[in-house]
């Protein structure tokens, strides 16, 4: 899909980078889970977030909003500490093709644009403790934390179009482990020996903490069916066969209104500034000549 606005294409990276941002925000005020079950929602809104992110632009450029030298300067000392030093600076600037002129320009059109949103939301009032706890008592499943688990697996990678033989010795193959692990073998070691994910030679095969909703179905499925200790019967997913071992769980528990307070109050001041500033991206579009092809 092709998305342009006055004539202009909207690249996909700027989508992308949308959507990472809305991922960042919402994993901070709601559970992983919650967030998945958002994506759709989020993938669109990026979309529009980019359209008006590129009217915002075009308007912050024809007005006189004045960026300091100092301003720039400092953005980019933190760019450069971000990316390790000058050294590996000027790295990243060679492979993506860029000077630091050109840096330093989008630094300014960046901190222009957040200039004027600075003053198309002054004036919005923070949400009041009454806002705040009763969007808690509204939302708070959103804010509790989800049942967890951690486990460890072997894999053994096949391709979908791979024959009967080679699946069946894949099969065989984790089969036997599980004879040794359940003969006094250290599953940790036998992901390191065996596994053909990263996991295996890095972390002893750990696939760390994760709720449901998070894995693959087949490996979500079970994990939350075993109980701690168990080793799986092998399961088959996209990715190959697994052997899973299952070494944690934690219930899911409600969230304490003290707990998450910031975190609402946060919440609605960027609703309440995002409301704001949509009113007048709205009135850009209405002015703009959007196409998707």
């Amino acid at each position: 899909m092709t998305l342009k606005v006055n004539g202009e294409v909207i690249p996909s990276e700027a989508i992308e980078f949308e959507l990472a941002r809305l991922i960042q925000f919402y994993s901070e005020h709601m559970s992983e889970v919650e967030v998945r079950k958002q994506m759709a929602i989020l993938q669109d809104r990026a979309k529009q977030q980019a359209i008006g992110a590129k009217l915002l632009i075009d308007e912050a450029s024809k007005l006189d909003i004045q960026v300091s030298e100092d301003d720039v300067r400092k953005k980019l000392k933190e760019m450069i500490e971000g990316a390790g030093g000058r050294e590996k600076f000027e790295a990243i600037l060679e492979k993506q093709q860029l000077s630091e002129e050109a840096v330093c320009a989008g630094i300014a059109r960046s901190r222009k644009v957040d200039l004027l949103v600075d003053k198309l939301t002054e004036g919005i009032s923070d949400p009041t403790e009454e806002d705040i706890r009763e969007h808690f008592k509204s939302h708070a499943q959103e804010y509790a934390s989800p049942a967890r688990a951690s486990a460890q697996h072997v894999l053994l990678s096949v391709e979908k179009d791979s024959k009967d033989d080679a699946k069946a010795t894949a099969r065989a193959r984790l089969e036997a482990i599980k004879r040794d692990i359940e003969d006094g073998a250290n599953f940790a070691d036998q992901a390191t020996i065996h596994s053909e994910c990263p996991s295996g030679k890095q972390a002893g095969g750990s696939l760390g903490w994760f709720s449901q909703g998070m894995m693959a179905p087949e490996i979500d499925k079970a994990v939350f069916s075993m109980e701690v200790g168990q080793v799986s019967d092998v399961v088959e997913s996209t990715l190959g066969f697994h052997l899973i071992h299952k070494t944690g769980q934690q219930d899911s528990s409600a969230a304490e209104y003290d707990d998450v307070r910031d975190k609402v109050r946060d919440f609605l001041r960027h609703a309440a500034r995002g409301e704001a500033l949509s009113e007048h991206v709205q009135e850009l579009k209405d002015k703009a000549v959007i196409e998707e092809a």
